[in-house]
């Protein structure tokens, strides 16, 4: 008798924790109180003498204390981009609430973003070997394991117990969001029921300054770093460096149910796509951009219409600003005046591999709050963007928020589109 094998439906996602460590405040709640007043993060650097750099100023985190989350002689052995992704699912954890000793440790699991990871510690290493060492081959055990990018999974997963599913994302700026997806598709489709998810970048060094620099990616407003990251104005100039990570605890809904866990937001779609154009240019009529969010809507079950809010890309460059707005309006037609979009990349600099977590936070504070989180810096019209948009500049703005959409694309051509959504029963 031939046996027919129906399709397993689809469980339900959840986000029931929720850590960050960013440039405008150590903890969620920080950070969501910095969000609603349009404070930004940029500064000049403090972390190195860029007094010969083209771009002198980053939207660094302050005041961080790694010894909170680690004893100082693990702290050592970890590169800065790894202690924001600790103490961020540190926070995340302990806010969830989740007991491992009562759970399955081998459906739970960590995916972890990241677009550079240890650049520090390539930095240190080859500058202590070239300079201090001459030509003795002299290097630390912990070298290796401070620079790989997948280090912060391991180390989440070590310090936890998680033995599911473990592995890093790497899609330049896309990271962190294609490590969501990738997390709810794992709970998704029955592999795992908890999944630690996020990303984390620590990117301001010389190394990182000067290669973006040569690029011309950075803003060079020496003057006024704390208006240098100016989305969608006519003056922008490139986007400002910025650093930290985020991190959200994903569970499968009826999991979370009967632990009584509190419920943030539901995720509710996906999707990732290619521009197969440029390495570093986005595609000029954003068809990269039009097709990823097309396919996260397909895959939420939602339709344009469905969408209050989009938090953009956005980084404040030239090109990039303009091709995701025309891909926006011709996804959401007329509806694209309907609704709110803004950039938070405007306060917190530009994450990098980071961005899609601390980005997926701002959703689900507009969510949370019915609050959207403004897009600052905003000075002069630029002639190129319809004026009926609403890009939400300067100040929040209040409306009622049920679904938001976070793009975040990166060099390669990568993009990816996450939908999150108010929790219903």
């Amino acid at each position: 008798m031939l046996k027919i094998l129906l399709p397993m439906k689809p469980r339900r996602v959840v986000v029931t924790g929720l850590g960050a460590v960013t440039p405008i405040g150590n903890t969620v709640a920080e950070y969501w109180d910095s969000l609603s007043q349009g404070i930004s993060g940029a500064a000049a650097i403090t972390r190195f003498n860029a007094e010969k750099f083209k771009t002198k100023f980053a939207c660094e985190v302050k005041n961080f204390d790694p010894l909170l989350y680690l004893d100082k002689k693990e702290a050592r052995k970890y590169d800065l981009f790894a202690q924001f992704a600790t103490a961020a699912s540190d926070q995340a954890m302990a806010d969830a609430g989740i007991d491992m000793e009562k759970e399955n440790r081998y459906r739970a699991g960590v995916i972890w973003g990241s677009g550079i990871g240890g650049i520090n510690a390539i930095q240190e290493e080859l500058r202590a070997y070239f300079l201090e060492y001459g030509s003795t081959p002299r290097f630390s055990p912990f070298f290796i394991t401070r620079m790989i990018i997948d280090i912060c999974a391991g180390h989440i997963s070590m310090k936890y117990g998680l033995r599911g599913p473990n592995f890093a994302t790497v899609s330049a700026c896309a990271s962190a969001s294609n490590a969501i997806v990738d997390a709810f598709n794992y709970i998704r489709w029955n592999k795992a029921d908890i999944m630690v998810t996020g990303g984390s970048e620590a990117s301001i060094n010389e190394c990182g300054m000067g290669g973006f620099n040569a690029m011309k990616a950075l803003s060079e407003r020496n003057d006024s770093p704390q208006t240098a990251s100016r989305p969608f104005d006519k003056d922008r100039d490139g986007f400002v460096m910025g650093e930290g990570g985020a991190c959200l605890i994903l569970e499968e809904l009826e999991h979370a149910l009967n632990r009584g866990a509190k419920i943030y937001a539901e995720i509710a779609g996906g999707g990732m796509t290619a521009d197969a154009y440029h390495i570093t240019a986005p595609h000029p009529e954003g068809l990269g951009a039009e097709t990823v969010m097309r396919n996260a809507l397909e895959d939420a079950g939602l339709t344009p219409q469905d969408v209050d809010y989009i938090n953009v890309h956005g980084t404040s460059t030239p090109l990039g600003d303009i091709s995701e707005i025309l891909a926006i309006q011709r996804v959401f037609g007329e509806h694209a005046y309907r609704l709110n979009i803004s950039s938070t990349k405007s306060m917190t600099g530009h994450l990098l591999g980071a961005a899609g977590a601390v980005e997926a936070l701002a959703c689900i504070y507009a969510i949370q709050h019915q609050n959207i989180p403004p897009t600052i810096n905003h000075f002069t019209d630029d002639e190129q963007f319809d004026p009926r948009l609403n890009f939400t500049f300067n100040q929040a703005q209040a409306r009622k928020v049920d679904v938001a959409l976070s793009n975040t694309f990166g060099f390669g051509g990568h993009n990816c589109s996450l939908i999150l959504k108010r929790y219903q029963v």
